[in-house]
């Protein structure tokens, strides 16, 4: 069974850290991208951070650069976000996603975690 399991969230104080994991089961780890996404209610899904499968390229979106950093261990098949001097604004649901390119159909394969809230207090 494939899972994604992102725990990892909570309430935190503006300027606090949190550090957000995701933890996969059910495929090869090692294959896929994986992406952190944060959605607040009444808004469209953005992209926040994503690496790639073999960890040697990052994205990070404007809004999180320098204060996020995210990683990946495939020995453990766990990727982690780390959210520093977070601001009011970066409330929001996470969710990681793991995606890569089927080779033969060409057609992406992509599987989300269940989302946890991240509360950031002024």
């Amino acid at each position: 069974e494939v899972q994604l399991q992102a725990p990892g969230g909570g309430s935190v104080q503006a300027g606090g850290c949190l550090r957000l994991s995701c933890a996969a089961s059910g495929f090869t780890f090692d294959d896929y991208v994986i992406g952190w996404f944060r959605q607040d209610p009444g808004k469209e899904r953005e992209m926040v951070s994503s690496i790639s499968n073999n960890g040697r390229s990052t994205y990070y979106a404007d809004s999180v650069k320098g204060r996020f950093t995210i990683s990946k261990d495939n020995a453990k098949s766990t990727a982690y976000l780390q959210m520093n001097s977070l601001k009011p604004e970066d409330t929001a649901v996470y969710y990681c996603n793991a995606v890569r390119v089927d080779s033969e159909s060409l057609t992406l394969v992509d599987y989300w975690g269940q989302g946890t809230l991240v509360t950031v207090s002024s």
